[in-house]
């Protein structure tokens, strides 16, 4: 920073640089980033999915169910009763009615899981529900 000498007075000015905007556009930026981003909730666990040749993305997944290989089923990382599942699920969808549910059940998990999780999907409300598998 440079100092100069007033004309009058002889009194020194210092010259700053105001970062009030600046730090304004950050903060909206932020605010901006943080309404429009749209959350995921994880399983909580990995698991070996089959593998399936018509395998498509699913572009709005919003809420990540996993079934073990042990039968037991995960959502936001934490493993749920059967008999909580439909609730737990229904309070997601809520969250982001517009986000689709996939189910990622491991090839050693039992059918009667996936369809429990896929009533429930069904009775909470969610009409886009998806399995998840290894594409080749």
């Amino acid at each position: 920073m440079s100092r100069n000498k007033s004309a009058i007075g002889g009194e020194e000015e210092e010259a700053t640089i105001d970062l009030t905007p600046m730090l304004d556009v950050v903060f909206i930026m932020l605010i901006f980033f943080i309404v429009t981003a749209s959350f995921i909730k994880e399983s909580g666990i990995d698991v070996n999915r089959p593998t399936a040749y018509t395998a498509e993305k699913q572009a709005d997944a919003a809420i990540l169910v996993a079934i073990s290989a042990i039968d037991e089923i995960w959502i936001d990382r934490n493993v749920v009763p059967v008999a909580n599942v439909r609730s737990i699920i229904q309070k997601l969808h809520l969250e982001n009615p517009k986000g689709s549910l996939v189910i990622q059940a491991d090839e050693n998990s039992t059918n009667e899981l996936l369809i429990i999780v896929m009533e429930a999907a069904k009775h909470a409300g969610v009409v886009n529900v998806a399995i998840s598998t290894l594409d080749e």
